[in-house]
Order: C-alpha cells, then structure tokens, then sequence
C-alpha cells in the first residue's frame, strides 16, 4: 500500500478518537461540565413564610412580620457623612469600621451582612435616604409576631439554629443562620410550619458577582410557605385566665371534654414572646433575663410542674373503693376518727357522698387501708404490695403517672409510686416498708405527684363519665378535623359510670353546700373539688378541679395557685370566673372578679426570695443532658409538698 495513503490513514484514525473523546466529554459524559458549571454557578437559599397560627375561632395568635437586612459591597459601598451615618443607622463609629472590614476579609466584591433583624419602624426612617449610599442595599424576610403576648407557654418561640441543632439535626435539613421552633406548639409542629426551602441559580463570575440567571430558571424551585394550624383554643377565655393569675404563681388548663380539645393553658408568670423573637443582643440579653428569674417565666408549669393533688385525690380514692368493692353507695358510713389523720369540724359519720362534700381525711385513710389491704395473700406485705399495684394499675388509667401524650413537648409523667419505687426507698431500713409508710397517698399527699394538665384531663374523665381523649392544642392543619388519629381515640378508665353518675351528685353538693362555695354560680351547675396541697417551705398550695354544667359538660378545668392557701379559698373561684366566661361569655360576680385580680401572692415571696441568694439557672427548655430532660431542674419555688397528713380543706 502506497505510504502516503497509510499516513492519511492514520490520521483519520486518530482523528476519530479524538472527535469521539470529546463527543463522550461534552456531550454524553457531565461530570466535567457539572463541575464547570459549579465554579460559575452561584446557589441561593429561599425560604417561605412561617406559617400562621389561629384560636379556635380564626382570631390571629401567631403571624409573621417584615424585618430587613442590609448587605454591602465594599468596593462600592460609600457616603458622605459618617456621624449622620452611624446615628442613621444606630451604630458606633468603631462598630461601622469593624463591619467594613470583616466585610473586605470575606470579598471586596461580593455581598456581606451588615446589620440584621431591622424592624419596620427603623427602616421607614432610613428608606428615603437609599439613595444617598452607595455599595448598601437591603432583603426583607419575615419574623415571628405575637399580637397579643398572650400564651406565650403554649406557643413558644423561634430561635437561630446553633451548633448543638446543628448537630441533633439527622436530615441535614437545617444551615448556620435558619431559624427553628423551640418550645410550645412552635416545636412539636415545626415540619408543618417551616414549609419548603426554594433554590435559585445563578451565573456568577470569578468574583461571584450575578450575571444573570442560570439557564433562565430551569432549575430554580419556589419555597412554599408553612402551613396553617388551627388551634383549639379560645383566646379571649386564655387571655382572661391571664389576668385572673396576674400576679400569682401556678397554672390553669382548660379542656373541652368531648374531644379532649385544650380550651386555655396559663402558666404564671409568663411572658412576652416577641422579646424572643429574631436574633442580636436584644434577644440573647431577654433570654438572660426571663431564664435568671426567680419564678421561672420561662418554665411550663402546666406540663412540668409535679405538684401533690392534695384532697383533689379522694374522688380517684372513692372511685377505685367502689369499683373494688370496699365501700358503697348505701351501706358505707365511716366515722371521723382522727386517731392517725386529722380533720376539720363536720358531720360524722359520713357516706361517701358527704365524705367528698366535706372533704374528710380519716375517711379516706381508711378507704385506702381497704384498697390496699384487701387479704388477697396471707402474707399481710406480700398482700400490701399486691394492693398497691392493683391501685397503681387504676391510677395509670386515669392517665395519672406517665405522659398523656399531648401535642406539646416536655410533657413530664408525675409520680405514681410503685411497689419498685418503694423498695428502692427503703432498701437501706432494717424492716420492709408496710401501709404505715404509705398510707399519706390516700389523701393526696406523699410522693405522688401530679401534672395540672393530668388534673384538667381528671376532671373531663368525671365529666365524660369514665373516660378521655388524649388532651390537645391543635384541632386541625390547614382545616378542622386534620389531626393525628391518636387524638381522636378514646381511653377508658374500667370503671362503672354509675359510680361516675354518683360522684358528680357529690361534685355538685361541693359547690353548693361543701368546700368550694366561692365557686358557686346561680343557675349554672358546676360540679368541683377543692384541694390544699401541702407545702414544708410556705403557705400550701390552692387546688380546685371542676366540670360544668354538670349534664352534657362543655369545659373541664383544674387550677394551681402556688402558696395560696386553701384550695376553696382563691383556686376555686378562679375556676369559677372561667367557666362563667366560657359558657355565659360575661362575668356577673364583679366584686369576686376584682378581688381575684387585685390579689397578689408574688410581691411577699419575690422579696423573701430576693433577700436569699439565688442559684440562677442558665437553661430551662433546653437540657444540656437525657437526664435533665427527664428531670428537669426545680423552680425556685417548691412544687412538692412533702407527706404530711395533718391537715385537708
């Protein structure tokens, strides 16, 4: 073969390959071109509206509101006057110079943040001037807002994500700089509300500065906006029940008894969750200050704080005693024989249904001495413990001793103690614990400890007649009736409502002619217990739960007031004001209402307190450890009263 054609052979050849190399580079093969692209594509974050939270009756709890953020490029950025600039703007000469030059370290040519978090009212002086700087300009994005500074517990707060979010976040869902729910319904429903990050592309040269868009938005994605939740409860009743507890320490919850729907939820004090919101110095120093307050703004005492029910207890003690079989309607009469518990003047002997009217302790000592001890084993401890199990078994169905699951986190279980509890406690004695260890329990004092919402879900088990839906804030994501089936499902206590039906006579003889006469209401029947839940450290704690009206119940409620005193004297009427403003929408005991409002109970023990040193606290929500997150620090003030039986309403 001639030479000349083997030699343009070959170059043809080779030819070939190269032309295919570069078809399989640039065409079929991206790798090289995704990887070009990435060096002269720049990607942007957007993220969509937080969504909304409304009351029960549409009325705004939670909305968003424009803040704006200023960014300059420091090749460009210049003015006139530095003074005016910085009064301007509402910074120091120095801070000016430190933002200009960590601005220049990151790049002289492309955007650096300068101030953020600029409310509304701050940029509507500046705006007009946007002109007169070069090198500035601003972005709007949304914060939270609060209208009413109203149940700031329940809602909770949004915060910057930090490093240990950072870390606990599996997803990888969350960057430096987002924000995210703490605490309250802005926690538990944070995938809801967060809605979807968009991503907008574009070209950027060596310097990163927009060139325009990256291939006319192919692949840019819109964010979408959180959702909206309904909420069940009803803000004008929360919002009185703040008032009522204006300057008093404890808590009400409020519960629709049908479906278990949170009507209202005061944890006293609060606070205001717009100081919380966005981020700077503002907030971080709000933060300080609400978490180093001696009475524990920031704690929910509705779902943490364990307190003794105090005489509350003796309906759970009567109902179990009936449906074991120890004591009934009838025949039961039990004399007050104050040889072990002591008691107040009242008629003796009692029934049952005048043991709850009057509230009487050797009563029920006795009740709990025939649950406990029922000789069900010759072994008289081994027959204590039996009893004890069988009674924890029926307090565990009354939701009493471990978390009723609820839509809102840190929700804590109480203290129910076991035969396990107790033989831990006195494994070091030189004799096994008997009923004479135990036998405080039976009038709601001892180691028991229980929750406000577990006592509000008490008193709609009583309303219903023997059992509950799971209590919630949230009746529906984007329409009513869009909620976790789990709320929807219904517990039941086991026991007969017949013995429902006569301890509701009972309730309703408390009162009318009982311990609970300040909760007295013409023409509404309101079915109620009184408690006083004994205190070692000050002045007991008021206890009141109550259902009404007594036939189809619409609200069932339960009220704390820490160091108050007789649970008739300041609980009771508390609960009585609300559940005239829920029904009846007016409050026709004026002079009850104003003394409610005027008392307070916080000024005397701020300054007992205050003359102390306070260990302050640097968490509250946030456990810096699995233990603390199931035992959480205590409030300053003492939420558990030790056993004492000496003394009931």
């Amino acid at each position: 073969m001639n030479r000349q054609y083997v030699i343009q052979l070959v170059i043809v050849l080779i030819s070939f390959v190269f032309a295919a190399k570069l078809f399989f580079l640039q065409i079929v093969e991206q790798a090289y071109k995704i990887e070009a692209d990435n060096n002269a594509v720049a990607r942007v974050v957007r993220h969509g509206a937080r969504g909304i939270i409304l009351d029960r009756y549409g009325k705004i709890l939670v909305s968003n509101k424009p803040v704006f953020d200023f960014y300059i490029i420091p090749k460009n950025f210049s003015f006139k006057d530095t003074v005016e600039f910085c009064q301007l703007f509402g910074i120091t000469k120095q801070e000016l110079i430190s933002k200009y030059q960590k601005a220049c370290q990151h790049s002289k040519h492309q955007p650096s943040l300068f101030l953020k978090d600029v409310r509304m009212e701050h940029f509507a002086k500046v705006k007009d001037r946007m002109d007169e700087f070069t090198g500035l300009y601003e972005e709007v994005r949304t914060i939270r807002e609060y209208p009413h500074r109203s149940m700031a517990n329940a809602l909770g707060y949004v915060k910057e994500v930090d490093k240990k979010i950072l870390e606990q976040d599996k997803e990888g869902y969350y960057k430096p700089g987002d924000l995210i729910g703490r605490a309250g319904i802005e926690e538990s429903y944070e995938s809801v509300l967060r809605g979807k990050r968009g991503v907008v592309y574009s070209y950027v040269d060596v310097r990163r500065v927009v060139k325009g868009s990256y291939r006319n938005g192919a692949f840019d994605t819109l964010p979408e906006n959180g959702k909206t939740l309904i909420s069940s409860v009803d803000l004008e009743l929360q919002q009185y029940g703040e008032l009522l507890m204006k300057n008093k320490v404890g808590s009400i919850v409020a519960i629709e008894p049908a479906t278990g729907e949170i009507l209202a939820m005061v944890s006293s004090p609060s606070y205001d969750p717009n100081k919380l919101t966005g981020t700077g110095k503002e907030v971080s120093q709000n933060y300080a200050m609400l978490v180093n307050d001696i009475h524990r703004p920031l704690y929910n005492r509705t779902l943490m704080a364990p307190y003794p029910p105090g005489s509350v207890f003796k309906i759970v003690q009567a109902l179990i005693g009936l449906q074991e079989g120890v004591i009934d309607t009838v025949k039961t009469r039990i004399p007050c024989v104050q040889d072990v518990v002591k008691c107040h003047p009242h008629p003796s002997p009692l029934d049952v249904k005048g043991s709850i009217q009057y509230s009487c302790n050797p009563f029920y000592h006795r009740v709990f001495h025939r649950i406990i001890i029922q000789d069900k084993d010759k072994n008289l401890l081994k027959d204590t413990r039996i009893g004890l199990t069988n009674w924890v078994d029926y307090l565990h169905r009354f939701g009493l001793g471990k978390p009723l699951g609820t839509d809102l986190p840190n929700e804590k279980a109480g203290l129910v103690p076991t035969v396990e509890y107790y033989n831990k406690k006195y494994r070091k004695y030189p004799y096994p614990w008997r009923f004479a260890n135990i036998y405080s329990l039976s009038i709601g004092q001892g180691e028991i400890g229980v929750l406000p919402i577990q006592m509000a879900n008490l008193a709609a088990i009583l309303a219903n007649r023997g059992y509950y839906y799971t209590p919630h804030i949230i009746k529906g994501i984007e329409e009513v009736g869009n909620i976790d089936p789990k709320f929807k499902q219904r517990h039941e206590t086991g026991i007969k409502r017949e013995y429902f039906e006569y301890i509701a006579n009972a309730m309703e003889r408390v009162v009318v002619a009982g311990t609970g006469r300040r909760a007295f209401i013409p023409d509404l029947p309101i079915c109620g217990k009184t408690g006083t839940a004994q205190n070692p450290h000050g002045e007991d704690h008021s206890v009141f739960i109550a259902f009404a009206p007594k036939y189809n119940p619409k609200i069932a409620i339960a009220v704390y007031v820490e160091n108050a005193g007789f649970g008739g004297t300041w609980a009771a009427p508390i609960a009585s004001l609300m559940i005239e403003k829920y029904l009846r929408r007016t409050i026709s005991r004026k002079e009850l209402e104003e003394e409610i409002m005027n008392k307070d109970f916080i000024t005397p023990i701020r300054k007992k307190l205050e003359s102390k040193p306070i260990h302050k606290v640097t968490q509250h929500l946030e456990p810096s450890s699995p233990a603390e997150q199931k035992n959480p620090r205590p409030t300053s003030l003492p939420l558990r009263a030790m056993a004492s039986p000496l003394r009931n309403d």
